[in-house]
């Protein structure tokens, strides 16, 4: 049986959880993003507990390894 194609979308709009501040990035498509600094702030960023990266966290969508099922943890 073939799997599904599975759109990837490799940008997201990320809130800041200390300034509130949203930016917008582009994420690898191979990785997770363990640390990010704040554009807004300058606070390093870093995952809430449980979840595999802070696109995860704090994007309005999930890196690209979850959203392709190869990262273990099911899509928001």
């Amino acid at each position: 049986m073939i799997a599904p194609m599975v759109e990837i979308i490799d940008t997201a709009r990320l809130m800041c959880p200390v300034c509130r501040e949203e930016s917008f990035h582009r994420m690898p498509d191979d990785a997770c993003v363990f640390f990010l600094e704040c554009d807004s702030c300058g606070e390093t960023i870093q995952p809430k507990s449980g979840d595999c990266c802070v696109f995860c966290s704090y994007g309005n969508r999930p890196c690209p390894p979850v959203q392709a099922g190869l990262c273990g943890r099911d899509p928001k």
